[in-house]
């Protein structure tokens, strides 16, 4: 018995102003798997202890200072018997098991950060919250153009925009807008801890991830869930 072909993504193609450009096919590949919400946890875990810087740090009795001498005779005073005011026990003493400068890097397989951001963009895809643009075409940088096209656009909440690696203008345009309204990405950073944040995922006919081609999670990511750029 022959398999069942996969289902078409079809998505329509917007123009900055809001209207048609025709329709483009979504990567089945990409945007049309089943989201592995364990595996989104694991990866998303891991990316955000990536970025803990991990410089924290305590005194241990050895690096405290004080106590070279015994505070009193071991017997006969009716105190507890005590050998350096550094124990952890006296104010000022050290601490016990206290945190020191460590790395929360997590060791997480490439191929397991791939499917998890094809999670993150199915899940997405399958709300409806995908949106290609044909190109932004913005002639010089202007904050207020920028948020005008979104306004024609419809887009509500929190945005990621996609951004080739080239598009200077558009990066300038959007950058000044809040950041709990508007976040940019360059293709080759996009992960899922970020599509996960944001309501809406903006891309380009430029940045879209082609068919039969996984999203490029490499060259420059931020923070990887390794705390890594993926090769």
């Amino acid at each position: 018995m022959a398999d069942a072909p996969t289902p078409t993504l079809k998505v329509a193609v917007r123009t900055r102003d809001g209207g048609p450009a025709g329709s483009v096919d979504l990567d089945p590949a990409v945007f049309g798997v089943q989201p592995n919400v364990p595996l989104l946890h694991q990866v998303v875990t891991a990316q955000l202890a990536a970025a803990r810087r991990g410089t924290q740090s305590t005194k241990t009795r050895a690096e405290v200072r004080g106590g070279g001498a015994k505070p009193w005779r071991q017997k006969g005073t009716g105190r507890a018997r005590q050998g350096t005011i550094r124990a952890p026990q006296w104010s000022g003493g050290g601490i016990a098991l206290g945190p020191k400068p460590r790395s929360y890097r997590q060791k997480t397989p490439k191929k397991m950060v791939a499917l998890a951001l094809r999670s993150a963009l199915s899940d997405r895809a399958a709300e409806g919250k995908v949106m290609v643009v044909d190109e932004w075409g913005f002639d010089r940088p202007r904050t207020r153009d920028a948020k005008a096209a979104l306004g024609a656009l419809g887009l509500d909440g929190r945005v990621l925009v996609v951004l080739d690696r080239d598009d200077e203008v558009t990066y300038k345009s959007f950058r000044n807008l809040p950041g709990r309204e508007v976040q940019l990405l360059l293709a080759g950073e996009l992960n899922a801890y970020d599509v996960l944040c944001n309501d809406w995922v903006v891309f380009t006919r430029a940045t879209l991830p082609g068919a039969g081609a996984a999203p490029d999670t490499a060259a420059g990511a931020p923070m990887s869930a390794e705390g890594e750029a993926e090769a």
